[in-house]
Formats: structure tokens, sequence, C-alpha cells
């Protein structure tokens, strides 16, 4: 897997390193689930889907989700990029 790297912030915030992982490789390559690592922040990033209204329902029994916080849904076919976003992660930590 091609590892592509982006650099963008702002004046109010430091430049962040935003290394892309991989998208759903089973989507249309535009609006699907995607997993970066922001090796600045030491974050790992990720888009998926909303959940629906029952499984949101279910998560919230365990607790409330604060404003500011999602919950998104990440099919298992993207397992592997999330690996490799937990190795590029911890390799950027022991930096």
């Amino acid at each position: 897997m091609v590892v592509e790297r982006y650099r963008s912030g702002s004046a109010r915030e430091a430049v962040m390193g935003l290394v892309f992982i991989a998208r759903d490789p089973n989507t249309d390559g535009a609006n699907c689930p995607t997993v970066w690592v922001e090796d600045v922040r030491q974050e790992i990033l990720v888009q998926g889907w909303n959940p629906d209204e029952a499984m949101l329902a279910k998560c919230l029994e365990t607790g409330p989700i604060p404003d500011g916080e999602g919950v998104v849904r990440i099919p298992f076919r993207m397992i592997r990029a999330l690996r490799e976003a937990c190795d590029v992660a911890e390799r950027a930590a022991v930096r």
C-alpha cells in the first residue's frame, strides 16, 4: 500500500503531518471509509458511515456521546488499514 503524505495547517494551529493510510477498497473511492494518521498530534483519524438510530441507541447505553465526538461505522474489511494506521502511529510515537 502506498502511503501519501499531506501537510496542512492554519495560523491558529501547528502544522499537522497527515499521513493517508487507505480508503475502503470495496467502495467508489470518493465517499467511503478512510483512515489517516496525524503524526504531530499523535492521532488516528477515521472517516466512516453514520450509525442508524437503532445502532446509535445501543451505543448510548454505555453513556452519552459528548459534543465534539461521534460514532462512525467501519467495515471489517478496513481492519488491515486500521492495523497499518496503528503501526504507523506507533512508529511515529517512538521518534
